[in-house]
């Protein structure tokens, strides 16, 4: 009947339109925990990929655990060192590819040793492949030219002698700067050219502490060097920080 309300009958309008009748809201669908979990899994995925690809073919930590290149590189510098174009590998497996890139002579560089071990380590590369390499009381000549190096850490050694020998094709003559205190290619011999891996770019931290904190496997003397730097900032070399090469 006109104007009057239906018995039972309950007419509920929408505020912002009187003449139409309210829908009843749909419910709010719960969030699915299984999607969240796999998108923050692959989030971290994208994210240890992305690591892995840096570290592996543009640019790696490293930290300088011996003296056998001072005064150039010191004892707990840390360095970045650029792999571009040298070197691509997967980290922490054996699996590396050597790249395009060659080194020059005089150049420090990061390279695997051949020895047992495989360390790697940091020298100057002195003898190219083809040279005609010889030490005579501690100087360097290389085909019969006296070689300048204006960056070793001391006067020429007369009671060291070496060679003369020819550097073989795609190897290298590695030597320290600190020539008396250098484990290189006087000693093991000549660094394949699959076995370079990079060149330093710049340090970014520098701290005067013992070389065993640095040492491959001393991760407590090496965390305890690092919380000491908070109790003890001058043994940080403020002035050797963003040094480059």
């Amino acid at each position: 009947m006109n104007g009057e309300k239906m018995s039972g009958e309950e007419i509920i309008q929408n505020p912002e339109n009187p003449q139409e009748s309210s829908r009843e809201a749909p419910a709010e669908s719960k969030p699915d925990l299984g999607k969240i979990i796999l998108r923050e899994v692959l989030s971290w995925v994208w994210v240890i990929l992305a690591f892995l690809f840096i570290t592996g073919t543009i640019v790696q930590a490293r930290v300088i655990p011996s003296g056998s290149m001072e005064r150039t590189l010191l004892v707990g510098d840390h360095l970045l060192m650029s792999r571009f174009g040298y070197n691509a590998e997967v980290p922490m497996t054996p699996l590396h590819e050597r790249l395009w890139r060659e080194p020059h002579r005089q150049q420090i560089v990061v390279f695997i040793a051949p020895l047992p071990e495989k360390p790697d380590y940091i020298k100057r590369l002195i003898g190219l492949p083809g040279d005609n390499l010889e030490i005579r009381e501690g100087v360097v000549y290389i085909n019969g030219k006296k070689l300048d190096e204006p960056y070793r850490a001391a006067p020429p050694n007369p009671t060291d002698n070496y060679g003369p020998v020819t550097v073989p094709a795609h190897e290298y003559f590695m030597m320290g700067d600190n020539r008396d205190d250098s484990y290189d290619s006087r000693y093991w011999g000549f660094v394949p050219n699959e076995n370079i891996i990079g060149t330093p770019i710049l340090v970014y931290m520098s701290i005067d502490a013992p070389g065993e904190a640095w040492d491959p496997g001393h991760v407590r003397d090496r965390m305890t060097t690092y919380l000491s730097v908070f109790l003890h900032p001058s043994i940080v070399r403020w002035r050797r920080i963003f040094k480059v090469f």
